[in-house]
């Protein structure tokens, strides 16, 4: 194993260890399924106005002229496009709800950035990438399908309400997948890598679903 601190896992802190215990307990579980089309509000979860701000106690700050993204893998045109270059791929705008794990929901958040699409036709995924890891700066990670990083209002965003994502949020750059709970949309985004075999990351090895769909109350592993 190497002894490079960047592949190496968060420390735990507070928030990680209560969230480890309400995945022991089964905490929050209604047992309840909804309807996406139909309930805007999945099972067990609250409206608020404001934006909670959860993290693994980092908040790395990257300054512009060092941030860059890697999009890598099971793809036949690896690229790494720096803050220029991110800029220049098509801008998408994307209004969606966030629904995050500990209960709470916030409706109808505008984001800027670019499409998860437009990168897919950018670096084109060869025919064994089924699974995509998400690296963040600050050595976090997390996994979803290849299917879901696909869906239509998911974005690589660096804008939340016209204004620049701030840090305390993932900025500059975070992805946004809002059909999932909000841990797969991984801040501070550094890495995109395609691969043909699954690679559960954080949450996913420490007692959290590996899919997470809301309305189907995908909160904890069944393991």
């Amino acid at each position: 194993m190497s002894d490079d601190k960047s592949e190496t896992p968060p420390s735990a802190t507070k928030l990680t260890r209560s969230k480890q215990r309400w995945a022991r307990e089964g905490r929050f579980l209604t047992g309840r399924t909804a309807r996406p089309e139909s309930e805007r509000l999945p099972p067990g979860q609250h409206v608020v106005r404001d934006w909670p701000v959860l993290d693994l106690g980092e908040q790395p700050a990257i300054a512009l002229d060092a941030w860059n993204l890697v999009i890598d893998g099971t793809v036949d045109h690896p690229v790494t496009l720096d803050w220029a270059a991110f800029q220049s791929e098509p801008q998408t705008a994307k209004t969606s709800d966030i629904h995050c794990v500990t209960t709470w929901s916030r409706y109808d958040n505008r984001w800027t950035g670019v499409a998860t699409r437009d990168l897919l036709e950018l670096v084109m995924p060869n025919a064994a990438a089924r699974f995509i890891v998400l690296h963040s700066y600050d050595r976090y990670t997390t996994n979803i399908t290849l299917e879901d990083f696909a869906s239509d209002d998911a974005v690589v965003a660096h804008t939340w309400e016209g204004k620049p994502l701030t840090r305390e949020h993932g900025g500059p750059v975070r992805l946004v997948v809002p059909h999932l709970y909000f841990w797969k949309s991984a801040k501070w985004l550094k890495r995109i890598e395609f691969t043909a075999e699954d690679a559960p990351g954080f949450w996913e090895v420490n007692g959290y679903h590996n899919r997470a769909d809301p309305w189907l109350e995908q909160r904890y592993s069944d393991d």
